[in-house]
């Protein structure tokens, strides 16, 4: 992994920015957290890439809220590639 952020999706609509830093804060220091309310989704940036790591690990697939999170290194915003477009 080569970032400290994380994408977290499939978060419960009730989930506050202070229950996801709680959540992360187990697997090291959490330096910010941007939850995106009513959408479903955040992002959470970690002291380091090791606690972003294990973290990603631990919660990718958990249950939170009755929600099973998806955990991802978070992508640089304009990174997408349209389908159907290669890069040569």
């Amino acid at each position: 992994m080569q970032s400290s952020k994380l994408y977290v999706g499939n978060v419960s609509y009730s989930a506050t920015a202070e229950e996801l830093r709680e959540l992360f804060a187990q697997y090291g220091e959490v330096k910010q957290v941007n939850l995106m309310e009513g959408r479903g989704y955040g992002f959470v940036e970690m002291s380091s890439t090791d606690e972003a790591t294990k973290a990603k690990d631990a919660l990718n697939g958990s249950n939170f809220k009755g929600r099973t999170l998806k955990v991802d290194e978070a992508r640089q915003p304009g990174n997408k590639q349209k389908k159907g477009f290669r890069k040569y």
